[in-house]
């Protein structure tokens, strides 16, 4: 998620009058493992050098914080870790619960109208907003249900490891037809 003003707006602008529009780059990080979860990754960021370490760190430590308990559904994740360009940093975690229901906790650094205490962007602190990400956080959900559906649902046994092997391609956040 982005602050409206710094990303999506070169002024202050009311929202819906986007200008500078610009696709990000796209990265898949190898998978991790985080509290008996098996965790995808997916990073986002204009800086053709990727996040810095010190933000990942910070990033995947609250991860364990946005994760849900265990209900029987095989223990799978991704996360996209999109680091904005002003001092914000964004880790939404999408977990897979009930057997085909994806859950959602996100965590905010470095951007203050979120509620974070200050413009770090290893602060991190998990707010309690309903949105579920922004432009360049949203592309790796239709590939990860698509994933989902054909290796955990159609087939007569689920198949966690080809899930976890099946990533959205790296390149751009969008043109991707």
């Amino acid at each position: 998620m982005t602050s409206r003003t710094s990303e999506t707006s070169k002024s202050t602008d009311s929202p819906g009058t986007a200008k500078n529009f610009m696709e990000k780059l796209l990265t898949v990080p190898p998978p991790i493992e985080v509290a008996g979860r098996r965790i995808k990754r997916y990073h986002v960021t204009a800086d053709p050098a990727g996040i810095a370490p010190d933000v990942q760190e910070a990033a995947y430590a609250i991860l364990p914080k946005l994760l849900p308990e265990a209900d029987g559904t095989p223990p799978a994740t991704f996360v996209v870790l999109h680091r904005g360009a002003d001092d914000g940093a964004y880790l939404n975690a999408y977990s897979w619960v009930w057997d085909n229901v994806l859950h959602f906790k996100g965590a905010s650094a470095g951007q203050p109208v979120l509620g974070c205490p200050d413009r770090d962007p290893t602060h991190f602190i998990a707010p309690d907003l309903p949105w579920i990400g922004c432009v360049w956080e949203l592309p790796p959900i239709l590939h990860e249900r698509d994933a989902w559906v054909r290796h955990m649902l159609a087939p007569d046994a689920p198949d966690l490891d080809a899930y976890m092997a099946d990533c959205l391609s790296e390149g751009t956040t969008g043109d991707r037809s």
